[in-house]
């Protein structure tokens, strides 16, 4: 019983190894581009000029994080360099996902739906503060705080 069953999954896998029409293995995707993502960029840079968290200088290793998100903002916004702070990537992926925000004094704020430890093992202490942001700042880390950062 055994010997057929080992027979009928080699049939199995011979008859798919040797399909030819399963069509291509790749695929093009076309790319909706966001026009005004480099004009963006270099507006952050000129206000941020390091990861506040990290303390990474590299700018090729940073991203320029929207504070209020590109889909939620106006044109103005988009482009705004005060809607934005230069992030490492892992730190960018808790702020734009809602675990992180920061308090208008630079307080590192928290999500209850964040393991705590991931801060201990990336090194990041939890009670950090990143320092003070500009007024027009401020009014954007309101929106993230009210509409992303989930408590």
């Amino acid at each position: 019983e055994l010997v057929k069953i080992e027979k009928l999954n080699q049939l199995h896998e011979d008859q798919i190894i040797q399909r030819v029409n399963l069509g291509p293995l790749e695929k093009e995707n076309l790319v909706k581009s966001r026009r005004g993502q480099g004009i963006f960029r270099n507006n952050v840079q000129m206000i941020e000029k390091f990861c506040r968290v990290t303390k990474i200088r590299d700018k090729e290793l940073l991203i320029a994080s929207h504070i209020k998100p590109w889909k939620d903002s106006d044109d103005k916004e988009k482009i705004d360099g005060n809607n934005g702070l230069l992030l490492s990537p892992h730190i960018d992926k808790l702020f734009d996902s809602g675990l992180i925000s920061f308090s208008d004094v630079g307080d590192l704020l928290i999500s209850s739906k964040v393991n705590i430890e991931v801060f201990n093992l990336w090194g990041i202490d939890p009670n950090l503060n990143i320092g003070k942001f500009s007024s027009e700042q401020m009014r954007y880390l309101a929106y993230h705080r009210k509409h992303r950062f989930k408590i």
